[in-house]
């Protein structure tokens, strides 16, 4: 038998990819992909896009790390540009959204025990079918048992409480308690958008109790629904601290914190730190990112989209009783809640050519690049259709 030399910690399709070019993948063996999961939300302007090409191109001949021990000025540049379009203070930037969340973590933990001088607020308020990432502490944080088996014992400090339900929320305050942690639209537990009115529940909750709440965006963040951030739908429920990762890169490995100056005053030289994050080639992409979402119309053509596409997919759900039922989230994060297993929906679509990601509660999750059009919309549509077809012949 022989061993792969890499760990075989995902059940990988046999598919590889030569290029990409905006929402298209093309494989090894010839066959063109609609790609309608995006990296999990990560190729936010699509594959390729021109403009972060010759950002990262120009970069990479210039300088490529560079230590936090000294300036570098597309942080300064990128972080201005976050502040200027959101409620945050000041960033920090990592890695990846796992690091982001446990940094937010940290910042919630040191701003109530240091600066407001309560070392007994140590606990966070977490949800059912929560996922905040796979390091220990962010899965002691997530909802699911299954990614925790094997890596105990948790590290304490997280008590959960049903998504979306405030009074439950309300009713877990203990003076040990130190943060609120939610995503404004969960997306690994199944695109699931909450109540009308929880978040900012939650906002005026922890200005009740003297809480910290903090955002999981990582997902929903970077235009994914059509605003830059998705708790911006909601008036007054702006965070204390965010995660946001995936989008933010396009693709280029990066992520960031944000805070109000306030809790991030918490963090001082020595406290926190990264030896990659913020690197000059992550800034430069970053930069060419924002540059793109920033630009006068982009957002109302994702809501555009978005619109369009919805519209395809409620159709597909009543022409297709037997293998789909509904959709639910925002934007262009979208849930196609299935009849059929999911898997199997995910394997008629990529027969078809589509590609999308499977999510809890026998969702797929449709996460297309937020450039698309009218034509990929229509070869979507052509796609799913298709599969549904396919699916129903099978089952007779």
């Amino acid at each position: 038998m022989t061993i792969p030399a890499v760990m075989p910690t995902y059940a990988r399709v046999n598919i590889s990819f030569e290029r990409g070019e905006g929402a298209w993948l093309l494989a090894n063996d010839g066959r063109r992909y609609l790609d309608f999961g995006c990296g999990i939300a990560v190729t936010a302007l699509g594959h390729a896009h021109p403009h972060l090409v010759e950002a990262l191109q120009d970069q990479a001949g210039k300088l490529w790390h560079c230590s936090n021990l000294y300036e570098i000025p597309g942080q300064h540049k990128l972080a201005q540009r976050l502040v200027d379009n959101s409620f945050a203070d000041s960033v920090f930037f990592c890695n990846s959204g796992a690091e982001a969340m446990e940094g937010s973590l940290k910042l919630a933990r040191r701003y109530q025990q240091v600066v407001k001088g309560q070392p007994q607020k140590n606990r966070v308020i977490v949800a059912t079918e929560a996922f905040h990432g796979r390091t220990l502490a962010t899965l002691a944080a997530g909802g699911s048992e299954k990614y925790r088996q094997g890596f105990g014992p948790m590290p304490e400090g997280f008590d959960r409480v049903a998504f979306g339900n405030l009074n439950e929320a309300r009713v877990a305050v203990t003076e040990e308690t130190a943060a609120i942690l939610v995503e404004p639209i969960q997306g690994e537990g199944g695109i699931n958008p909450p109540p009308e009115g929880y978040l900012r529940g939650l906002r005026q909750m922890a200005d009740e109790f003297g809480l910290v709440l903090i955002m999981d965006e990582i997902q929903t963040g970077v235009g994914r629904t059509g605003k830059l951030f998705a708790h911006q739908w909601e008036e007054g429920a702006e965070p204390d601290v965010m995660a946001v990762a995936k989008g933010i890169g396009g693709g280029f490995p990066m992520a960031a914190f944000l805070a109000r100056e306030e809790v991030a005053q918490a963090l001082t030289p020595g406290t926190h730190g990264t030896t990659f994050g913020g690197n000059p080639l992550a800034m430069a992409v970053g930069n060419a990112v924002l540059d793109v979402m920033l630009a006068d119309g982009f957002m109302e053509g994702v809501q555009s989209a978005a619109q369009d596409l919805w519209a395809r997919l409620e159709g597909l759900v009543a022409r297709h009783p037997r293998v789909l039922k509904g959709l639910r989230g925002k934007g262009l994060m979208i849930g196609l809640v299935c009849v059929a297993p999911n898997t199997q929906v995910l394997d008629a679509m990529r027969a078809e050519g589509m590609l999308a990601v499977p999510a809890g509660g026998n969702v797929v999750r449709v996460l297309p690049p937020l450039i698309i059009g009218k034509a990929e919309i229509d070869a979507a549509e052509v796609a799913i259709e298709a599969a549904c077809a396919r699916i129903e012949k099978e089952e007779g």
